[in-house]
């Protein structure tokens, strides 16, 4: 799967909101026929009730040919592998965030300070990702595609521009990878549910890690 390029500069809040970018495979036809968005739809759905009912874990390709009454085939077909059916499940979050903070109102969208700016991010990163904890979890991508995977690319883009506009001088492309492991549903996992933290201390601690990188 190829990146995005890099983010360009933002534009004013009276401007045309940026283009909110897809979550998921970029292969994907931006229009698929009636039949085939209805099948891809059906198998969403299914793979939804499935999360529901077991958890993400419950989530196999086998499991939701099953709930969808279609073959294996037609699963892997549509979404190649698990990973891709459970990145098509965030796909509607990921695209309603995006909007929130390329366009919607401020501080997470255009408007307010920068700084400001990174600090409603992250916080809604955090509440978002303790809400849908299990679903990143499982879509959560290997190694040699972690970091390119067009979402976060879009994501660490955004945070890489706020750093510059509150901190040019600084590495900002080094500061924001900083900045989005801090984010990682992996370390979230292990914060919240290993070592038992509430939402709230995390949110505090993004407060004081964006307080210490800008200034």
């Amino acid at each position: 799967m190829s990146a995005f390029p890099p983010l360009p500069a933002e534009p004013s809040h009276s401007a045309v909101t940026p283009e909110v970018l897809q979550l998921g495979d970029t292969k994907e036809h931006p229009c698929l026929r009636a039949d085939a968005a209805r099948n891809r739809a059906r198998l969403l759905e299914a793979a939804a009730r499935l999360v529901a009912e077991h958890g993400a874990a419950g989530v196999t390709m086998e499991a939701v040919a099953a709930a969808a009454n279609v073959g294996k085939g037609t699963v892997f077909r549509r979404f190649g592998d698990r990973t891709g059916l459970l990145t098509a499940l965030l796909d509607h979050s990921e695209k309603k965030f995006q909007a929130a903070f390329l366009g919607g109102p401020a501080p997470l969208g255009p408007g307010a300070p920068p700084v400001d700016r990174l600090r409603a991010f992250g916080r809604a990163m955090l509440r978002r990702s303790v809400e849908e904890l299990d679903l990143q979890l499982a879509a959560e991508p290997s190694p040699d595609r972690r970091f390119s995977v067009p979402a976060r690319v879009v994501q660490r883009g955004h945070v890489a521009l706020l750093l510059r506009q509150a901190v040019p001088d600084a590495d900002t492309e080094l500061l924001s990878h900083t900045l989005m492991g801090y984010l990682s549903p992996v370390l979230i996992h292990h914060l919240t549910r290993q070592c038992g933290m509430p939402l709230e201390r995390l949110e505090s601690g993004w407060d004081d890690l964006v307080e210490q990188l800008t200034g």
